[in-house]
Formats: C-alpha cells, sequence, structure tokens
C-alpha cells in the first residue's frame, strides 16, 4: 500500500469501539500466529546478519530474543493490563512517594507473579512529573499512529504499543533491511490487519507516511539525523528513539573489587558491548572511571580479556560501521583493536569481529561526541579527589554536559559503597539528563520492560535521542526517567562466557514468552542455574 492507502485504509472509530474482550482474543491470536512463524522470523533475521556480518556470528535462539522475545513480552503485559481493564481496574503500583516539589518516584513491577519470580533481586522505578496520573487507554481519543521501525532489529512491538496503551490504529512501514521478515509481520498481525487496526506501507513510502495530514502521532527509530528532518517537515507530533552514547559510570568503591566481582563485570559489559554487533541503541559506549582508583589499571586489563577471550566474537553488520570504525582510528590513532576469536570459517571476514578501544580520551573528543553504534568502547577519566561523592557529582555533569545524546546510563555501585552513598546515588538518579538508567544492570533491559519507559530525555532541546517515549504498561503520564536496580552480583546479569550456555538461555526467554507457564519458567530458572557452572566452549 501506498502511505496515502494505508491511512485511508485503517479505521480509527472501528478500533475504540472495539471491546476489551475482543482485544483480548486478537492478542492470542496474534501471539498464535508469532509462536507458528517464530522459527522462520529467527532465521530470516540470522540469515540476514550474518550476510551483512560475514561470517556466522548470529544464531536463531538470539535472533528469536532480538525480535520475537520482545512483541510476546508486550502481548503478555498487555492482556494482563485489559483483564484487568475488563474488571474495571487499573493496575496499581507497588509504591508513590514524592522525591520533591517537581518529580515523584513511582516503583513498579511485572504484572504476573510468575514474571516477579523472573524479575528475582531487579527493582523498578519511574520518575514522573508533579502527581502520578494513569490514564485507562480506552478513555483516550482515538487516533492514527504511523510507525517507522528500526533498522537494526526487525521490531513491531511499537504496533501493540500504538494499539492497546494509544488506543490508535497504525500505519506502519518496516526499515529497508528487513524487507524479509516484513512479510512475515504481515502474517502474524492478519487478524489485526483485517479489522482494519492495521495497515503495512510499502517501502519507499517513509517521507510520504510523514506528511501526511490527520495522524495524530508519529513513531520514529532511527538516526537523529532523520528525526530532524521529519521534525522539521511535519507538525504532527513526533516521538523518536535515536540512539546516544551512552555512559558506564563506574563507582570507585570504598573497598576493592575482588577478582570474581571484576571478571563478572567485565564479561558483563563485554557480553552488552558486543551485542548486536554494537548496533544496539542501549549499549554503553563510553566508560567514566576516576583517576584516583586504584584498581583502574585491573580493571580496564579484565575487561580487554573478557572482550578477548571470555567472550565469544560478534560480527559487526550495520550499514556504514566501517566507515564509523575508519574515522574512530583516524580520530584517535592511540586506539587499540582488540580480537576475540571468531572461528572462523573460510567465507569469514575476521575484521567484522574487531573491537575497537581507547583509552583515556580527552573530554571534548569525538569518540565522546559521537555514537559509535558498532563495537567501539572509549573510556574518560575523571580527575577528581577519591571522594565518592564528587565522583558521582562530577560524572553527572560529565554527562549531562559532554557526552552525545540522552538515551540510557548505565551504574556500576558495589553494595557496600551503595549503602553508604545512597544519598549521593539517589542524587545522581535525578540529576542525570538521561530517559533511563540501569544500576547494576545492562540498560538493554530496561527497552525490554513493558512496565517501564525507553526514550531521550530532551524536551525543549536539542533532539539527539529523541523526546518521548511508546508508554508504559501501568499507563502513567508524564514519565521523564525509568530506573531498573538490581545488585552488585545478580544471577539476572546475562554472561556471554559459554555459546550453548547463551543460546539455552535465548532460546528459554523467547519459549517462556510465547508461553508464559510454570514449567517454561522452570526451564528458564533450572537453565540459568546449571549453565552457569559451564566453562569456556569457543
Amino acid at each position: 500500500m501506498t502511505a496515502k492507502e494505508a491511512f485511508e485504509y485503517v479505521d480509527a472509530k472501528k478500533w475504540s469501539e472495539t471491546s476489551v474482550y475482543e482485544r483480548l482474543y486478537l492478542l492470542e491470536e496474534i501471539k498464535d500466529n508469532l509462536k507458528k512463524h517464530a522459527d522462520e522470523l529467527g532465521q530470516l533475521e540470522l540469515e540476514n546478519k550474518n550476510n551483512f556480518a560475514k561470517g556466522a556470528y548470529y544464531r536463531v535462539p538470539e535472533c528469536l530474543a532480538g525480535i520475537v522475545y520482545p512483541l510476546a513480552t508486550i502481548i503478555n503485559a498487555c492482556v494482563h493490563l485489559y483483564e484487568s481493564l475488563s474488571k474495571g481496574k487499573m493496575p496499581a503500583p507497588e509504591n508513590i512517594h514524592q522525591i520533591n516539589d517537581t518529580f515523584y518516584d513511582v516503583e513498579v513491577h511485572p504484572l504476573d507473579i510468575k514474571e516477579k519470580l523472573l524479575a528475582n533481586t531487579q527493582t523498578f522505578h519511574l520518575h514522573i512529573e508533579g502527581k502520578p496520573r494513569q490514564i485507562n487507554p480506552l478513555e483516550k481519543k482515538a487516533g492514527i499512529i504511523a510507525i517507522l521501525g528500526a533498522g537494526n532489529y526487525s521490531s513491531t512491538l511499537e504496533i501493540i504499543k500504538a494499539l492497546y496503551l494509544e488506543n490508535s490504529v497504525v500505519i506502519f512501514k518496516s526499515h529497508e533491511l528487513n524487507k524479509k521478515t516484513d512479510k512475515i509481520w504481515r502474517k502474524v498481525f492478519a487478524p489485526l490487519i483485517q479489522k482494519k487496526a492495521i495497515a503495512f506501507c510499502d517501502f519507499g513510502e517513509g517521507k510520504n507516511m510523514t506528511q501526511l495530514e490527520g495522524l495524530s502521532k508519529i513513531y520514529f527509530t532511527g538516526g537523529y539525523e532523520n528525526a530532524n528532518i521529519i521534525s522539521r517537515a511535519t507538525e504532527t507530533h513526533l516521538i523518536s528513539e535515536c540512539g546516544g552514547n551512552n555512559p558506564l559510570i563506574v563507582v570507585p568503591g570504598i573497598r576493592d573489587w575482588t577478582k570474581k566481582e571484576m571478571e563478572h563485570h567485565a564479561n558483563h559489559i563485554a557480553t552488552a558491548a558486543k551485542l548486536n554487533g554494537g548496533a544496539l541503541c542501549g549499549r554503553p559506549q563510553t566508560i567514566i572511571t576516576s583517576k584516583k582508583w586504584k584498581q583502574r589499571a585491573i580493571f580496564l586489563q579484565t575487561l580487554k580479556e573478557a572482550i578477548t577471550k571470555n567472550t565469544p566474537a560478534s560480527g559487526t553488520y550495520y550499514p556504514n560501521s566501517d566507515k564509523i570504525k575508519e574515522q574512530f582510528l583516524e580520530e584517535h590513532p592511540d586506539s587499540e583493536i582488540l580480537k576475540a576469536d571468531c572461528n572462523c570459517e573460510p567465507e569469514c571476514d575476521c575484521e567484522s569481529s574487531e573491537f575497537i578501544f581507547i583509552e583515556n580520551v580527552a573530554h571534548d573528543s569525538y569518540a565522546v561526541k559521537t555514537e559509535a553504534f558498532c563495537q567501539i568502547m572509549n573510556e574518560v577519566v575523571l580527575d577528581v579527589p577519591d571522594d565518592v561523592n564528587i565522583f558521582l557529582e562530577t560524572a553527572t555533569k560529565f554527562c549531562n554536559t559532554k557526552l552525545h545524546g540522552t538515551l540510557t546510563c548505565m551504574i556500576l555501585i558495589d553494595k557496600e559503597t551503595k549503602k553508604e552513598h545512597q544519598e549521593a546515588l539517589l542524587k545522581t538518579l535525578l540529576d542525570l539528563k538521561y530517559g533511563s538508567i540501569a544500576v547494576n544492570a545492562n540498560p538493554v533491559l530496561i527497552f525490554l520492560t513493558p512496565f517501564l519507559t525507553w526514550g531521550g530525555n530532551e524536551d525543549g532541546e536539542k533532539l539527539v535521542s529523541g523526546n518521548g517515549n511508546f508508554g508504559n504498561i501501568y499507563c502513567f503520564e508524564n514519565v521523564k526517567k525509568s530506573i531498573l536496580v538490581d545488585h552488585f552480583m545478580s544471577l539476572g546479569h546475562i554472561l556471554r562466557t559459554n555459546q550453548k550456555a547463551y543460546d539455552h538461555l535465548t532460546k528459554h526467554m523467547t519459549e517462556f514468552a510465547l508461553d508464559p507457564s510454570w514449567i517454561n519458567l522452570t526451564r528458564l530458572l533450572g537453565g540459568v542455574v546449571i549453565d552457569s557452572f559451564r566453562g569456556k566452549d569457543f
């Protein structure tokens, strides 16, 4: 369909009149279709990425976790939401307290007991401007939302969010990189297409979609340059997610990290930085350390070993990554090129698995001002006194004033330091101008958590990481920031130190999302425990 044909096909009034029970039935139909076509989606995603990466880096289980798991998860969350709405209730948060004159902290939780068990030691918070207010999606004015899909993943979860959280029908266009999976998504969403709740646009119709009159919103995932072009060309409300140069703040502890803790977090960071060949909006890029931290050198060396020896090679595949890599090497000639064993096949391009690491870059350098979106990490060293409070204050100022973007931030802080400097940490969480913050966790988990929000924190400022977010399952308005907190040492940390274990984890995650039964939860949690004893197998 052309953009105009898609706009004329969908029927917002018809969707607004659809009952809660029919909407629930449609969700189950979509999930049944997703189960039916999951393996095909995973295989096509694998072929696409391995073709671009020129090597057999990607496997079906991780591809399923990248595109099927997020959609199944938001479907499950919407089922719980609408079951609650059918009883005349909105889901209730765990706790609400006022932080200051402007912001409230709302603690939320999974809506299902099995998912609560899965969350384990994690806690979840929304920072809301003004008195917290939930809006029943059924009471929202029906509209039409145009969605331009991401390129790095064949993502469609925004479709469900628009329909079930905004009460709006959707015209959708996949990214050109995802032409093969687009055909399958049309089969998955067939019941909603027949309902005139969704229309898929042809490739090349992106510009025409954004210039349609009568849209209520535009959802865009992609580069900030294109987001700015869209913003200037339309008066329609644009909600965009455009990535950024995300910081990892390593808080110097009041006690030394043990060897086990050091290796654990090095593997945790290396796993996060290599996901999807680095083409991941939420991956940490700029590591912020203290010059006075006596374990800094050990930390950096352990991290490099995690990248080269303790986690398997990943293939950089996203278009123009080679040019970005060349530019980083030119701007930073002291860069280290780290190489992991990629178990080469004859046709493998080993260069796609190279990882660029740059220590102690200048605070106004190219590496600070640029999002890599590939396998590149850089370190910024803060020359501050050996004081946790001063370090956190200085790191916050650096992130807010120097780094490119406001999407997400990762903080590592040990239990004892966190307890002793709780007030300073809370101030840091409030002051950091990011749309989301993960404390002792991979920020990507926030994207995958339907009761949190994902997006930049740039209202009224230059558009870099984006404005607004695609909603949350609790339907709170005016959310400015989402925060996920975990233990310093947690079973919830994904460590890709054994390929078989990682395949099991991603496979069981997707199976549980598609069928959240007690048996599948047992397989998932039991597998995590058993596989934690596996050694290196690559």
